[in-house]
């Protein structure tokens, strides 16, 4: 431990449960840039630990010694990641101030008081020998918010501009945005699916983890009927922000589900080409992107996206052509498409230090602003 250390880690493995990303970032609040992105480091979740975090996103036999095994299971790979991005820079664990691990999301019911992640911060703890900041939903949630998204504030520090409207849009298992105002209070809130049914519907038709480039949903045709009805019959696209969601809502099952009902009150549709589904979900991407936008964010002048859809020639596409301002990847501004959550982690973990409260009302829909975290020291 070194509380001297401008140097922090975030850690990441978002819900598209494909890997762990961990980023070494330097950090000085004087810089107009506050945050310094150093290095970045990647760990591929096994697919044996991945199947059973998606297991978990639903209740079963045994959840709970299943969800302690699991934890202890990624508490071990943040730890290798850790260990990883320290030997890759030839660094040492009391050259790094502290560790913001975000957990793995597998519940996420605010409107309970509660959201789950499954972390094991105290063994990331003992086996780095470095403080680790962790539990970053808990306190808002609290307060009565969301609990999500955690990372406006961070934006806001890094990409507010006095002058231009600007919005930071994640494409992960989940799509979420981030609006930037030269004259109002930075805000944010979830779209709707981003990656998460592409992913469900690519492994059940092609085995594979997703759709690399978008090639296989380029393929196929949008079912503008289709498109409507997956819209028009989820009441949660609208619902008013602040809001947020994830796999207890968006999953295979709501997907299965929706298309059976699609296909038996379109019974002169005798079947449907696996690729024309996935050329669908992608327009519903965009859709619930493009109509959160419009509807949130009407003056925006420039939307910057990240996350593993920003990777999708194919989303990409349909978001420019469907704005009359730039549509940029993070990469434009030096920070990854897949660095910019882990990054934004190791900010979290050092806004933590200085107790700066990064959940806020016009974020997260809470009753009041709060410090998101805990600190389990090593």
């Amino acid at each position: 431990m070194n509380l001297q250390s401008p140097y922090f880690i975030g850690i990441m493995s978002g819900t598209s449960t494909d890997g762990v990303d961990a980023a070494l970032v330097k950090i000085n609040e004087h810089d107009a840039t506050p945050a310094k992105l150093i290095a970045t480091s990647s760990l591929d979740i096994p697919m044996s630990l991945r199947e059973a975090i998606l297991n978990l996103n639903q209740s079963g036999p045994d959840e709970l010694r299943l969800a302690a095994e699991v934890s202890l299971e990624l508490g071990k790979l943040y730890a290798d990641a850790t260990q990883n991005i320290l030997l890759e820079n030839s660094l040492l664990a009391d050259d790094i101030n502290a560790l913001g691990i975000h957990g793995q999301t597998v519940r996420h019911r605010p409107e309970r008081g509660y959201s789950i992640q499954l972390n094991a911060p105290a063994l990331v703890a003992e086996l780095t020998g470095i403080d680790v900041v962790s539990d970053f939903r808990s306190r808002d949630i609290a307060a009565g918010g969301q609990g999500a998204p955690l990372i406006p504030a961070f934006h806001h520090a890094m990409f507010r501009d006095h002058h231009k409207a600007r919005a930071l849009l994640n494409i992960g298992g989940i799509s979420n945005l981030s609006l930037l105002h030269p004259q109002q209070a930075t805000s944010g809130f979830d779209c709707g699916p981003g990656n998460m049914l592409l992913d469900y519907w690519c492994h059940k038709h092609l085995g594979q983890k997703f759709d690399k480039d978008g090639v296989w949903a380029a393929s196929g045709a949008i079912n503008e009927s289709l498109l409507d009805f997956l819209t028009e019959s989820e009441s949660w696209f609208t619902l008013p922000p602040p809001k947020s969601t994830g796999r207890d809502l968006f999953n295979g099952q709501w997907l299965e589900e929706k298309l059976e009902t699609f296909f038996k009150l379109h019974p002169t549709v005798d079947s449907y080409q696996g690729a024309d589904i996935q050329a669908t979900l992608v327009a519903l991407t965009v859709k619930s992107i493009i109509d959160s936008l419009k509807k949130h964010a009407g003056d925006t002048e420039e939307l910057i996206v990240f996350g593993g859809g920003a990777a999708n020639p194919l989303i990409m596409k349909q978001l420019a052509a469907a704005l009359d301002y730039p549509v940029l990847s993070s990469d434009t501004y030096g920070i990854g498409t897949q660095a910019m959550e882990s990054m934004a982690f190791a900010w979290l973990a050092w806004a933590f230090r200085q107790r700066l409260a990064t959940c806020t009302p016009d974020m997260t829909g809470a009753r009041h602003a709060s410090v998101a975290g805990s600190l389990h020291p090593a």
